[in-house]
């Protein structure tokens, strides 16, 4: 494993997985964008030949392509920002958004394809490449470029080009090159739609490839090193004697072990912040159950949530709903609505089961029903 994998299996580990058990987070400080949207059950014409094309590498799968499909897209209340200034299509003009495609698609990356994606963003911002210059009619780089730049490479680059020789800085040097080119020919494909270009007339075209040149790998390690690893430790609750031995990193020896140093150290915690946040899902399950009322439809939804998370949150989120169900069996009795949570949660042979003893309970009653009848 090359260092630069090493540093941000560090960085990782400093931080932790992305959770949401976080109590002690105030949600309502984050920021939020709201737009109108309209939810599209259809797939759009205009992206008729996305599910289509040849896929050299096989990715997406056909069954991520089938699932994407079949959820459609939103049309979204947002204007093009040439046009925004426009009084009518500035007010009423809606534009595709493929958001619900990407979650998709970027939950089926591999670790190292998050992490390259994850630096880039960091990069473009720490850089200023989304800046403009003091040239506030130009158009520059968004997180949207960059999101198109990582789907389009997990699509036309092999398993081999992300795992085979894993060196993170050689990958985002490499991509950032295919902006650079995407940039000299001003022409930035849409992933979903083939005839839109991400980068207009009004790009700042010039600005942005002075600041992309002279990326190398020496010089990207440095930046990487400065800007993100050692911003990332003062971030965390780091021992002293291991950021001190990041102030002096100017050979690659000394950066290797520092950062052997600190993976050892957060290995060792590891199971620390497992425990850690397994202890919160084991309060926040059953709070969860005891606060929305438990219906078909949320079971699926949470079954599939902690799934996502790990194996195990699901089998106790089953577990709670079990106890759920039998609390409210023993003040109000069996009736249809906790017969199918039972069933979600035990799953489809136990609905099929559900549906036979529907239909036996039925007929039993129906003979009942006849032998008293009085006429």
């Amino acid at each position: 494993m090359h260092l630069s994998h090493q540093l941000f299996s560090a960085k990782e580990k400093i931080h932790g997985p992305a959770s949401v058990f976080r109590p002690q987070d105030d949600l309502l400080a984050l920021p939020v964008d709201r737009v109108r949207c309209v939810r599209c059950l259809l797939w759009p014409p205009q992206a008729t030949d996305w599910p289509t094309r040849h896929r050299i590498y096989g990715w997406p799968d056909s069954s991520t392509l089938d699932r994407i499909v079949k959820k459609g897209c939103d049309v979204v209340l947002v204007a093009h920002r040439q046009c925004r200034q426009h009084k009518i299509m500035g007010t009423y003009q809606h534009r595709l958004s493929f958001s619900q495609a990407e979650i998709v698609l970027i939950n089926s990356w591999t670790p190292v394809q998050q992490i390259v994606y994850h630096m880039l963003q960091h990069f473009i911002k720490t850089e200023h490449l989304t800046d403009c210059a003091g040239n506030f009619a130009a158009s520059t780089l968004s997180n949207y470029h960059i999101k198109t730049l990582m789907l389009w490479a997990c699509e036309l680059k092999s398993k081999s080009w992300w795992t085979g020789d894993v060196n993170l800085i050689s990958i985002c040097v490499q991509l950032l090159n295919n902006l650079d080119e995407w940039l000299a020919y001003e022409w930035c494909q849409h992933y979903f739609i083939n005839n839109c270009n991400l980068i207009d007339n009004s790009f700042d075209v010039t600005n942005i490839r002075y600041k992309l040149i002279p990326i190398d790998q020496t010089w990207l390690s440095t930046w990487f090193v400065d800007n993100y690893i050692q911003k990332c430790l003062q971030l965390s609750d780091c021992p002293q004697n291991i950021l001190r031995l990041f102030d002096d990193v100017t050979t690659s020896i000394k950066l290797q072990n520092a950062t052997s140093t600190l993976v050892a150290l957060r290995q060792s915690s590891s199971l620390l912040d497992l425990w850690s946040e397994f202890d919160a899902a084991v309060f926040y399950i059953p709070l969860i159950v005891y606060i929305r009322p438990m219906t078909t439809r949320s079971c699926v939804y949470w079954i599939t949530q902690w799934t996502e998370v790990d194996s195990h949150l699901s089998v106790y989120f089953r577990a709670v709903t079990f106890l759920h169900v039998a609390s409210r069996l023993l003040r109000h009795g069996l009736n249809d609505e906790l017969v199918d949570i039972l069933a979600t949660v035990c799953g489809l042979q136990f609905a099929d089961v559900r549906r036979n003893a529907y239909h036996s309970t039925s007929v039993l009653s129906l003979n009942i029903a006849a032998k008293h009848d009085p006429y």
